[in-house]
């Protein structure tokens, strides 16, 4: 948490000792998945919850993960003049009601403001670009993470279930929580959303023969019915 204050791209915004713990619980559950990379935005308190969740699987630690990976398209929103404000007082302004029930016509103000579609489209464009690079180095199967913030993520599972972005704010994403979305050739599924606690073997792809589907394009079909 960054407490009462939009931080957005703020330099020196670090993680305080409750955010320090949510990262090094979050990293407790992630260590035994075999991350093949992790990437960040690269502001300070998401870099800092990124090495956190890095560090059980680096090369010292037998792991595939050499260093964070930075990518400036993970990064927050740019809220421009809002950026430094008590959320309090943005509440009174007119472009907060825009942001609850129309934000995919919301542009935050100010030189350095950004439109919140634009802020959708860089994220889910570098989720693409990771997806293949991922595979291309570690396998189809391949696991990573991505450390961002809640706008973004939440961006991003709209854009994975298939919602318009003004359908994003039914969307949550708690400090430090998990969202699983698993890519195949023909759509997103998202397995896990704003995961606070649990068990996360569940994200590793199933084996070939452990799954009800067909091998190739049945990897993309979504199972039918439930079980008992």
């Amino acid at each position: 948490m960054t407490g009462p204050v939009l931080a957005g791209w703020t330099p020196g915004v670090g993680l305080d000792d409750r955010g320090r713990a949510q990262a090094s619980a979050v990293a407790g559950r992630l260590a035994a998945l075999p991350l093949a990379a992790v990437v960040s935005s690269p502001l300070d308190r998401c870099v800092e919850t990124a090495e956190t969740v890095a560090a059980p699987h680096s090369r010292d630690a037998g792991g595939a993960v050499d260093k964070v990976e930075v990518d400036e398209r993970f990064g927050e929103v740019r809220y421009g003049d809002w950026t430094g404000r008590p959320l309090k007082e943005l509440a009174e302004e007119p472009l907060w009601r825009i942001v609850q029930a129309h934000p995919s016509a919301a542009r935050f103000p100010g030189e350095d403001g950004e439109a919140m579609a634009d802020a959708q489209h860089r994220a889910v464009a570098a989720v693409r670009d990771w997806n293949q690079r991922i595979a291309a180095a570690h396998g189809p199967d391949a696991v990573y993470a991505v450390c961002s913030h809640g706008d973004i993520i939440k961006a991003v599972v709209a854009d994975a279930l298939g919602l318009h972005l003004d359908q994003f704010q039914r969307i949550q994403a708690d400090p430090a929580s998990v969202t699983a979305i698993r890519y195949t050739e023909l759509r997103p599924f998202v397995v896990r959303l704003n995961d606070t606690g649990g068990d996360v073997a569940g994200l590793l792809p199933k084996p070939a023969e452990d799954d009800d589907r067909k091998a190739g394009p049945g990897a993309s079909d979504a199972v039918v019915g439930g079980g008992a």
